[in-house]
């Protein structure tokens, strides 16, 4: 059991990484990512929203939704903005200068496609309770990771001396598609042969 927790945990951070092997979330990793701290803020604030996203998806799945199962898009769509709500205001009121600094992105975490897909992976795969914090703990640090990596690349990006070509987007979809290749390559954990 617990086994098959650390997988789906090292699965969902490295091997289906949502970012970078699944494509989800990819608006505030080209957004966020030009300050490390700024980045990684995010990603806990995503780690938060997703173990609440995770929760209530189990919640709904188990006593809920099995009665109306035509109300589970909609319902899971109702828990995310509520709790990006929730988490909006607790930072706007303990953190304003990270507010600020988050932007329009962290309202952004309530359209993310990487939280409503954990919602809907976890449900198509069947999890428990468990092996939903386990989902969305490793989706989580997945997404941190991935918003770290971009940003750490960015800042000694933006203090070299890029070609004119290359600066701004350019370089930022390049620094993404050698990330999104390199995480392409855990693809092959975990396989017998």
């Amino acid at each position: 059991m617990t086994g098959d927790l650390v997988w789906i945990l090292v699965s969902a951070m490295l091997v289906n990484n949502f970012t970078l092997t699944l494509f989800l979330g990819l608006c505030p990793f080209f957004g966020v990512t030009s300050q490390v701290t700024t980045a990684l803020r995010l990603g806990l604030a995503n780690i938060f929203v997703l173990l609440l996203t995770a929760i209530s998806a189990w919640f709904l799945n188990r006593y809920i939704l099995p009665a109306a199962p035509f109300l589970r898009i909609i319902s899971f769509i109702i828990v995310i903005a509520s709790t990006v709500q929730v988490v909006e205001m607790a930072i706007k009121k303990a953190s304003p200068v990270l507010f600020r600094a988050l932007g329009i992105y962290l309202p952004l975490i309530t359209t993310n496609c990487a939280i409503l897909g954990l919602a809907i992976f976890q449900t198509n795969r069947g999890y428990g309770f468990l092996q939903g914090i386990s989902f969305a703990i490793g989706a989580g640090l997945g997404l941190t990771l991935a918003l770290t990596l971009m940003a750490s690349i960015r800042v000694r990006v933006d203090r070299s001396n890029v070609p004119a070509l290359a600066r701004g987007m350019a370089i930022v979809l390049i620094i993404a598609s050698s990330l999104s290749l390199a995480f392409m390559g855990f693809a092959g954990l975990g396989s017998s042969s």
